[in-house]
This record gives C-alpha cells, sequence and structure tokens, in this order.
C-alpha cells in the first residue's frame, strides 16, 4: 500500500482510538472518582462527540461520502439506538439530564449560527432558466409533499404530536418529506465535479428556493399553534419584521459593511445580529432559527468581507457546535422504539421509499416535461433527494413543538440519512451510463453551464 493511501486509514484509526478512550476515561472516571461536577462533565461530553463525529467524518470521507453525513451517524452512534443498547451505562453517564441541557443550548447556538450562515448563502439573483428551475422546485416540493400528506392520513394518529391538530400533523410530515439540503447538495456537487455543470447549477438554484419556502412554510405552521386569532397576530408580526428587514435593516447592514470592512466589529455586527433576530422570531413565539435565516437573507452579497467572515464562522461552528446538535438528534430518537412492530417498520418502508420515489420523479420529470433531457433530469432528481442536515433541523424544530411524536421523529431522521448516503451513489451510476466518446463523457446540452 502506497503512503498516499495509507495515510487516510491512519488517520481513521488514531481518531477511532481516540474516540474508544474518550467513550472509556469517562467510565473510569465515574468508578474512580463517586462524584464529577457538572462542568467537567459537560466537557467530557462534548470531548466525546467531537472526537467521534470526527472520525466517522473521516470514515465518511473514505467512503466518497460528504463528512457531514459521517457526523449524522455520529450523533446516532451515542444516542439510544446504538451506545445506550449496548452500554447503557456509558451513556447515563455521559449524558445526564444536567450535560443533555447544556448541550441542548450550545446546539441552539450552533443552529443559530449555521442557518444564518444558510441565509447568507442563498442566492436567487444568480438564477438562469428560470422557467426550468420553477419546475424542479414545483415538482420536487409538491409531489414528496402530496406522499407525505397522504401517509399521514393513512396512518391516523401514529406519527401525531401530542400538542397539535391532524392538519398541522400532516403538512408538516409532507414538508418534511419536501426538503432538499441546500448545504450538503453543495459539498456532493464539489466533490463530484458537477458544480458548474447545467444540471449543478439548476440544482443548487432549486434547492436555494425551496430553502426558502420551507422556512416560511414552517414559520406558518409554528404561527398556527395557538389557536387561530393567536396564529394570525404572531403571522402579522412575522410580515412586519420581513418588511422592516427589506425596508431598514438591509439598507443598514450594506452601509456597515462598506465601513467596517473585514474587521472584526463586522463579525461581531453580524453574530449579534443573528442572534438579535433569533431572540425576536423566539419572543413571537417562532423558532430562533427562522429569525436567524431572515437575518442572514439580508446581509449584502458579493461582500469580500463578507464571505471572509462567513468562512471563519462556518469553520468554527460546523466542527465545533453543529456536531453537537447531532448528537441531541440522536439521544432524542430510539430505532428500539420501531421493535418488533411489523407496522411501523412497514410505515418506515413507505415512507423511505416514497421519500426517494416522489422527489426523484417529482424533480426529474417536472424537469423532463420542460425539455431536459432524460439522462440529465434524472441527475437532477438524484440531487434533489439529498435531505441532510437541513431536514434534521426542520425536524427538530417540527418534534420540539410536538408537531410530530418521537416514533415520527425517529423515523424521518433515519430517512433523511438513507436519503443522503444514496446521493451521491445514485449521481455516479447516473454518470457512468452517460456515453462516452474518445475516453471522454460527452456533455449534452442539458449539462452545458447556463449560457
Amino acid at each position: 500500500m502506497t503512503p498516499s493511501r495509507r495515510r487516510p486509514w491512519t488517520a481513521i484509526g488514531v481518531v477511532a482510538g481516540l474516540a474508544v478512550l474518550g467513550a472509556t476515561v469517562p467510565l473510569w472516571a465515574a468508578t474512580e472518582v463517586h462524584a464529577v461536577d457538572s462542568l467537567t462533565h459537560f466537557f467530557i461530553a462534548v470531548a466525546v462527540i467531537m472526537v467521534v463525529c470526527q472520525a466517522l467524518a473521516a470514515l465518511a470521507r473514505r467512503l466518497h461520502q460528504p463528512p457531514v453525513l459521517g457526523e449524522m451517524v455520529g450523533g446516532l452512534v451515542l444516542g439510544p439506538s446504538l451506545l445506550g443498547a449496548l452500554w447503557p451505562e456509558a451513556g447515563a453517564f455521559l449524558f445526564p439530564p444536567s450535560v443533555i441541557e447544556g448541550l441542548d443550548v450550545a446546539a441552539q447556538l450552533g443552529l443559530v449560527i449555521f442557518v444564518f450562515l444558510l441565509g447568507c448563502e442563498l442566492r436567487t439573483d444568480r438564477i438562469e432558466r428560470k422557467g426550468m428551475v420553477a419546475a424542479a422546485v414545483v415538482g420536487g416540493m409538491a409531489v414528496p409533499c402530496a406522499a407525505g400528506i397522504g401517509i399521514v392520513l393513512a396512518t391516523g394518529d401514529l406519527l401525531a404530536g401530542t400538542s397539535t391538530t391532524p392538519v398541522q400533523t400532516t403538512l408538516f410530515v409532507g414538508l418534511a418529506m419536501a426538503v432538499t439540503a441546500l448545504p450538503v447538495l453543495a459539498r456532493i456537487l464539489a466533490d463530484l465535479k458537477l458544480e458548474k455543470t447545467g444540471v449543478g447549477a439548476l440544482s443548487i438554484s432549486a434547492a436555494a428556493i425551496g430553502d426558502g419556502l420551507a422556512w416560511l412554510i414552517l414559520a406558518f405552521l409554528l404561527a398556527g399553534q395557538g389557536g387561530s386569532g393567536h396564529g394570525w397576530r404572531i403571522l402579522l408580526l412575522a410580515i412586519a419584521l420581513v418588511l422592516v428587514t427589506a425596508l431598514c435593516v438591509r439598507p443598514l447592514l450594506a452601509m456597515l459593511v462598506r465601513r467596517l470592512g473585514s474587521s472584526q466589529s463586522l463579525t461581531v455586527v453580524l453574530v449579534a445580529g443573528a442572534i438579535g433576530y433569533a431572540v425576536l422570531t423566539q419572543s413571537v413565539q417562532l423558532h430562533p432559527v427562522v429569525g436567524a435565516f431572515l437575518f442572514g437573507v439580508a446581509v449584502p452579497r458579493d461582500t469580500p468581507a463578507v464571505e471572509r467572515i462567513g468562512e471563519q464562522l462556518k469553520g468554527f461552528t460546523l466542527t465545533i457546535l453543529l456536531p453537537l446538535f447531532f448528537a441531541g438528534v440522536g439521544l432524542k430518537i430510539s430505532v428500539g422504539l420501531l421493535g418488533t412492530d411489523l407496522l411501523a417498520w412497514l410505515v418506515l418502508a413507505v415512507v423511505l421509499v416514497a421519500a426517494v420515489v416522489t422527489k426523484v420523479a417529482g424533480a426529474g420529470g417536472a424537469v423532463r416535461l420542460a425539455g431536459m433531457p432524460p439522462r440529465e433530469a434524472l441527475r437532477l432528481g438524484f440531487l434533489m433527494n439529498c435531505r441532510g442536515v437541513t431536514e434534521l433541523v426542520v425536524l427538530t424544530i417540527g418534534y420540539q413543538a410536538q408537531l410530530i411524536n418521537q416514533l415520527a421523529y425517529t423515523m424521518l431522521v433515519l430517512v433523511a440519512l438513507v436519503t443522503t448516503a444514496a446521493t451521491a451513489p445514485l449521481v455516479r451510476w447516473s454518470l457512468s451510463r452517460t456515453p462516452v466518446a474518445d475516453g471522454t463523457a460527452r456533455v449534452s446540452a442539458g449539462e452545458r453551464g447556463p449560457s
């Protein structure tokens, strides 16, 4: 084995060894030192989460998957689905209620900054071939949403939350089925060198618009939880906030970006603004990430200073804070909930098949009807099937708002993992089916970048 091939496996082995050490040291401490203060306990848990998530991220890279998929799996590994089932003492020591509470707070901060960055990356001003993008958005969201609604209607109260109406649960599951993860999709396109192709640009544009619609629909669902009158009050406040942001805050941010440049002061302004908007939306009983996303959308585009700050924030958020969110997701779900209940497993299988088929057929079929060649249309459908981190964020918000129960949360998280893992292999398969000439893959009209 050559040194270049040995290095990834060596890195994975070292990180995996650290993960084992990180998991065993706390248990040794628990037996030797009978009382561990809460701060030390929290630090131990954070260290173990980071090591496990990075180990699995390295393994995901080796398997030609986006690293975030490994981190998502890492959260599940540390929860009751695996660690809690195989070594309950370790799970109980690592994640007592006091530590879980601290992790949830840190994860909320990570979510606010992550979703703020998603808002900053939302670009609708560069969209070309608007008719094709519109077809991808409508088909890629409407068909999976209809499938999710049908599944809820067919299963009755099986997926319903404890503090919601049947209509809200039905619409939320439909929304969850329709999500495409913009950041993970961008990483997959870069890994496959498809980001500059026609299909790549089209899928990114459709995912960006779809994400914006998803947050808008989610805000509407959350606003409707407190009864009709209360919901309308929340909705009107949200509309007022959007108008103030567009008319006042956006021009003010543009002026501040010009004056402050790439200084540390601008970083503070942007982060404090995202947190401030999170507080505003939380105060009107919407989720904090809705405000963070709105503030991110208001940040000026095509500014080197903002791009540099975004890269700095992204590195810290993705490496440190987001794994804490994944751990929180893993601690809330348990595959054991499915147990030996054949109905639960059947529903999971139906949801998974429906999520894949409707996303591929909806997005791919719509652009095929709009004139895209069949192979490129199928490839677009595969790309839009990537649900990733955005899906987990949406599901967690819905679960916290009791729009769905723990069984539905578990099923939909598993669907998000499977569909994300399947995206890159399916796209590679579609590329392998592309006719070749002179040793080079033929690029058809649908694959050329927008003119």
